[in-house]
């Protein structure tokens, strides 16, 4: 069973959906501002829930100050919003194949 988020995990994700938009997203350092938590903290949040799939980035974004264009991050789409069957995918292209041989295995 997997723990449940922390305070800092929830502040990042609400302030990711509340100034994400289609045009621009947050980067780190203003979600970090937005949520009213410190930027190591959020750096090593960000981090995780972009591990966990919770957390995408978007595009990149030149900004003020920083040569390298740093990375917008929105929340993940939610897989139950797309209604995707998902063996859909698995129909041709070795599944088939790959389904015979683990069930004649299997007996």
């Amino acid at each position: 069973m997997a723990r449940p988020a922390g305070e800092v995990s929830l502040a990042l994700l609400r302030s990711a959906a509340q100034l994400a938009t289609p045009e621009r997203a947050p980067t780190m350092r203003e979600l970090a501002m937005h949520a009213c938590v410190g930027l190591e903290a959020a750096n090593a949040t960000v981090k995780n829930l972009k591990r966990h799939g919770k957390l995408v980035p978007v595009r990149l974004r030149q900004v003020r100050n920083r040569t390298r264009p740093v990375a917008e991050y929105a929340p993940a789409p939610d897989p139950q919003d797309n209604q995707v069957n998902d063996d859909e995918p698995r129909h041709g292209h070795g599944w088939v194949d790959l389904g015979r041989c683990l069930a004649g295995w299997a007996r």
